[in-house]
């Protein structure tokens, strides 16, 4: 009988160790190294031939490489298509994560009824029922007569039948429940996961199947399972909204075929999720009683911006160490900002509490919702309301200047399209032409900025 092998594989960055650690020393986490056991049976150059999908290997230049733009579908969401780049990319592996009730399952499921329609789709639900699947069907009203479904959890199994019924698209439900026979740890584990993900992803290149797979998330929002799991799939998407939210986000962290963190909103309704085709305008449900402390941004999400309305509130903290909450922002990012608006603004905070929320379960990475941060702050501060015709961006320097962001018209296009007839944004932003209906004001310093307001 051959020995068994096993190594120490870390959660986080993917590093192998001989021996366990307590810290990993690629990426210096704790307690992320867990055991792998390897495949006793060793593997064949069949086996491990082909997997980015040529079984023969040939030496070739650069300039030989065939250009031409792969054979995309539609996914029958426009806002899918979107995040994915376009549609999908056969022979691509995707992997869509999301908390539990997000509605990662309810989103492939109409896809897959949808794309039945015109194509051979494959549908493995590990976790589920075939009849809970058919109910969820039902109460959403969606074509089922076309969708062909599979309940296993053997990857070799679904491999085999997929020779059989040829799809062009299959959808894993999820990665987290799936095994192979030849890895002798549970389900879930991290060496069942990775190997299933490679294994599914090798078939999708030499088969030219389009593969989803549905992975679950942990306490922090992130991918569970190792991290080689998100490097060896093509396209990562993550679907958030709280159970409580009416809204759920698509979005994109990795994609070879397009651009990353693309956004893509939907609508969940009793007949399943709808796209929203015009987000701007479901973050800017602003109610009738327009206090201070609130104000609209332009930030930019993959290939389109996007209109949020941003609220701060300041009250006098009864503590010694003033609280600073951040929701949809990086808390860090409202410190550092705190203390340019110290320093260059005169605005002394230091025993005030400082929340601050997008509106509408948003969250903001990028730095051009600096000075509309800043803003909202000091209207909440001074108890002084903006008006509400305003349209704020720009990132804010430590020196307290203000600095230009990408694609500026744009944004100030976009907001004119809903109505706003005022901007104060970073003097590079400024237009050369006037905008029809909109007066733009072009700030080069935060103090600038407060004079504007």
């Amino acid at each position: 009988m051959a020995k068994t092998k096993t190594t120490f594989v870390c959660n986080d960055c993917g590093a192998d160790f001989a021996r366990w650690l307590g810290q990993c020393p690629e990426c210096k986490a704790w307690n992320t190294i867990t055991e792998l056991r390897l495949a006793s049976a060793k593997p064949t150059g069949a086996e491990r031939r082909g997997y980015a999908g040529s079984t023969r290997a040939t030496v070739q230049t650069l300039s030989d490489v065939n250009l031409e733009e792969l054979p995309r579908f539609s996914s029958s969401f426009a806002e899918f298509d979107r995040v994915l780049g376009g549609g999908i990319v056969p022979g691509s592996a995707i992997l869509i994560g999301g908390s539990p009730g997000a509605g990662k399952s309810t989103l492939l499921l109409q896809t897959m009824c949808r794309l039945a329609e015109n194509m051979a789709v494959l549908y493995v639900t590990g976790e589920e029922s075939l009849q809970q699947v058919a109910l969820r069907a039902q109460r959403l009203n969606l074509p089922t007569n076309k969708l062909r479904m599979l309940a296993e959890t053997s990857v070799e199994t679904i491999c085999d039948l997929a020779d059989k019924e040829k799809p062009r698209v299959m959808v894993i439900d999820s990665i987290q429940v799936m095994h192979l026979a030849d890895i002798q740890s549970a389900p879930g584990s991290v060496s069942q996961v990775r190997e299933c993900a490679a294994y599914l992803t090798r078939y999708a290149k030499q088969n030219g199947v389009a593969i989803v797979m549905v992975g679950h998330v942990t306490k922090d929002g992130s991918l569970a399972g190792p991290k080689v799991l998100e490097h060896c799939i093509d396209c990562s998407i993550l679907l958030e909204g709280d159970t409580d939210s009416r809204f759920r986000t698509l979005r994109g962290h990795k994609n070879r075929f397009g651009p990353a963190n693309e956004l893509g909103v939907f609508a969940m309704t009793g007949q399943g999720l709808k796209e929203v085709t015009n987000p701007s305008a479901i973050f800017l449900q602003r109610g009738e009683q327009h206090g201070s402390g609130s104000v609209v941004m332009v930030i930019w999400e993959g290939t389109r911006p996007l209109l949020v309305e941003l609220q701060a509130l300041v009250d006098a903290s009864q503590l010694a160490n003033p609280r600073r909450v951040a929701v949809g922002m990086e808390t860090t990012r409202l410190a550092m900002l705190l203390a340019v608006l110290h320093r260059h603004g005169g605005l002394h905070m230091s025993d005030q509490d400082v929340f601050v929320n997008v509106v509408g379960g948003v969250r903001v990475t990028e730095t051009g919702a600096d000075l509309a941060l800043l803003l909202a702050i000091v209207s909440s501060f001074r108890e002084n309301e903006l008006p509400k015709n305003l349209i704020v961006f720009g990132e804010v320097g430590l020196s307290g200047e203000i600095r230009p962001v990408p694609n500026g018209q744009a944004r100030l296009h976009e907001a004119a399209k809903h109505g706003f007839t005022r901007a104060i944004v970073p003097f590079g932003n400024k237009p050369k032409e006037a905008i029809e209906g909109m007066q733009v004001i072009g700030v080069k310093s935060l103090q600038d900025a407060l004079e504007a307001i």
